[in-house]
């Protein structure tokens, strides 16, 4: 059995949380509709690379998707946790993505 989830989030068919699940399903039906392409989900993007010692830093986006054949990154957030913090401002540094946050 899993562990209670610090957040109280309910892993709800096989996302993390009922609002990420949620999400998904809006997404899938965007793309159906043909709003937007290339839905993908948890998408990893290395912002730290390894070093000698020490594994790479890895932000792992929700969903990744095409709209308007612009990249959107999006995260859907309960929580800012100090560490996505960081790391949203890693992905801006690294790789110039501004993560959209859903709530």
């Amino acid at each position: 059995m899993n562990a209670p989830s610090k957040y109280k989030n309910v892993r709800t068919n096989g996302f993390a949380s009922k609002r990420e699940a949620k999400r998904a399903f809006e997404l899938q039906l965007l793309e159906r509709a043909g709003e937007i392409t290339d839905l993908k989900m948890q998408v990893p993007f290395e912002v730290v690379p390894s070093t000698p010692g020490e594994r790479p830093v890895f932000y792992v986006a929700d969903f990744v998707y095409l709209k308007g054949g612009n990249q959107v990154v999006e995260d859907v957030k309960g929580v800012r946790t100090d560490v996505y913090k960081i790391k949203r401002k890693l992905m801006a540094h690294v790789y110039g993505i501004q993560i959209q946050e859903v709530a």
